[in-house]
């Protein structure tokens, strides 16, 4: 049994949602987002909440009901607050800057890296070291900011690359002589 899956998703004031067989469609203050939910599992509208259950008693479907809701419930948040991931760069001459459409990194390369920005995304650059990517689509939002942080991670031993701001990383010592 699903525990995330039994709690249905409460949809706020100010949101519409709509349930088309199984596309889930809502709308909010931020925007638009839909989400097409798979066929093991079954999704309902009630009042003001949209309810997940599992079609059948296949592992498949239990393990999808859960994943659903939480994809369901996203959305409701995406429109409702949006997401946001701040990344930190640390190292000399290691920096960021928005250039039109694209992120300009500096990160320790020949050559400065230039990302482009995804559509539906704002990324903005408070300081040269600081990276702030949001949107409403919370796996859009994740994965640019894994993409961003995957051109330099952070390295054990002076920490020098992209992180994120609240990551842990664990420091290694030297070879000593």
């Amino acid at each position: 049994m699903s525990r995330i899956g039994k709690k249905p998703v409460v949809v706020p004031a100010g949101v519409t949602a709509k349930v088309d067989g199984q596309l889930v469609t809502v709308k909010g203050a931020k925007g638009q987002l839909e989400f097409l939910v798979p066929d093991e599992v079954s999704v309902a509208q009630e009042d003001n909440a949209i309810k997940v259950d599992p079609r059948g008693d296949t592992k498949r479907a239990r393990a999808l009901w859960g994943t659903a809701r939480a994809r369901v419930n996203n959305i409701v948040i995406g429109v409702t607050k949006g997401f946001e991931k701040k990344l930190e760069i640390t190292g000399v001459g290691y920096r960021a800057a928005v250039q039109g459409k694209n992120l300009q990194l500096a990160l320790g390369y020949s050559h400065d890296v230039n990302f482009p920005i995804p559509a539906g995304l704002t990324i903005v650059t408070p300081k040269p070291t600081e990276i702030t990517i949001s949107g409403i689509d919370k796996q859009q939002v994740g994965q640019t900011a894994a993409e961003i942080r995957a051109l330099r991670g952070p390295e054990p031993y002076k920490g020098k690359g992209v992180k994120y701001v609240d990551e842990f990383i664990f420091r290694k010592e030297g070879k000593k002589k």
